[in-house]
């Protein structure tokens, strides 16, 4: 039996939320990255597994910091010294625009040990590991400096990013055809599967600009396993079928679109060709809290948000709260409370007030043609509280403009 951890999306630079630790001169969420990484490698330590699998995405951007660099080796230094190999894949964060740039994550593949296996090309080998061999074909972020574009100088973007789909299907098919079907073999790559569900800050990529692939181009003979990585939520998208097509997600929140998602990592174990288990194992992570409340006319809007936070346990959290506002009421919230209130969260992402306004009624259609009478008629009717007064007010108006009319005569 070949028994591996399944992690991606570590995304070292995440630090929109939180604050300097003053122990490290740290910022508090990439701690907190790192304390998920740890808790994958923990845990891959504990079971002896025989691989470890990272699916891409090591860093925000393929710029990180030395900061950033050091935590990520001392991570992984620990799987080495575990005699644990590490597979990683490069992907769209982790891979710089220019043509020529080594990507973030090329030192590893420089370094003068064994045990790490950087794939930044299309690539195919097997691994020795404890319990036997696997072969690993991995595909990394399908960025148009990996694929000869040479033919398509003068292509639409649309054209370029089918081409490139389909190639990346091809290439994963030719190696398939060249695998021992009798030994283990696991596809890893950070693509975007066309069934797959976004979450949260992926949303914003522009999804017409990503080359896609189908579950039925990846999910294929002779693989056992399929471990993605880009979308960061953990999904299986190949649950009828006998081939997991598996993403394991972010190990950590990224951004409040995310907020309600269990993180983790997948723990795979492959018993024998056509038997392949795995279980999702959740990471403790830094709790995202969103309170969503509407104020009520009468008591006041500040106690009444306070309340609403002391029934909540934010403490060590990131916060954000929206409250809605009547038309009626008068934003009166006390900001300077609400963030006193909120001094055992670890930060506060906004406070953020929408007031709800009243839709507008629309007057009934007044004509330059109608005369006085149905002129008035026209707007009384559009206000019922006049509903009782109507005819008498009608009646006098007519009255004084016959007056009117009468003393011009004069």
């Amino acid at each position: 039996m070949i028994s591996f951890v399944h992690t991606a999306d570590v995304h070292f630079g995440m630090e929109n939320y939180g604050k300097i630790d003053p122990k490290t001169g740290i910022h508090s969420r990439l701690l907190d990255f790192e304390n998920a990484l740890n808790y994958c490698i923990d845990y891959a330590i504990e079971h002896n597994v025989d691989l470890f699998v990272f699916s891409g995405d090591a860093y925000k951007t393929a710029a990180p910091s030395p900061t950033q660099q050091k935590l990520l080796m001392r991570c992984l230094m620990r799987l080495y010294k575990a005699g644990i190999p590490i597979v990683i894949i490069v992907g769209n964060h982790d891979n710089p625009l220019s043509f020529g740039k080594a990507n973030s994550l090329d030192v590893f593949s420089s370094l003068p040990v064994d045990g790490f296996y950087v794939i930044s090309k299309p690539t195919s080998f097997v691994i020795n590991t404890r319990n036997g061999p696997v072969q690993i074909v991995g595909i990394p972020w399908p960025s148009r400096n990996n694929l000869s574009l040479n033919n398509h100088i003068f292509s639409s973007a649309s054209h370029i990013t089918e081409y490139i789909s389909l190639s990346v299907a091809r290439i994963i098919e030719e190696f398939a055809k060249k695998l021992n079907p009798e030994i283990p073999a696991i596809l890893a790559s950070h693509i975007t599967v066309s069934s797959g569900v976004f979450s949260g800050s992926e949303k914003r990529a522009i999804y017409g600009n990503d080359p896609v692939l189908l579950p039925s181009q990846l999910a294929i003979e002779p693989f056992d396993y399929i471990a993605l990585g880009h979308l960061h939520r953990f999904q299986n998208l190949n649950q009828n079928g006998k081939i997991p097509l598996v993403y394991a997600g972010s190990i950590e929140r990224i951004d409040f679109g995310e907020r309600k998602e269990k993180k983790g990592f997948c723990h795979v174990k492959i018993k024998s060709k056509n038997e392949t288990v795995y279980e999702f194992v959740e990471v403790p992570t830094r709790p995202f809290i969103q309170i969503d409340t509407y104020l009520q006319v009468g008591s006041d809007p500040t106690e009444q948000l306070i309340n609403i936070i002391r029934s909540s346990n934010i403490k060590d959290s990131v916060v954000k709260i929206v409250y809605h506002v009547p038309s009626e009421m008068t934003d009166s919230v006390n900001l300077r409370v609400l963030q006193q209130e909120c001094m055992d969260a670890i930060h506060i992402a906004g406070i953020i007030p929408i007031k709800n306004l009243e839709g507008r009624q629309r007057r009934a259609g007044a004509k330059v043609d109608m005369d006085l009478s149905s002129l008035l008629n026209t707007y009384f009717d559009s206000k019922p509280e006049l509903k009782s007064k109507k005819d008498s007010l009608i009646q006098k108006t007519l009255e004084l403009q016959h007056c009117c009319a009468h003393e011009e005569e004069k």
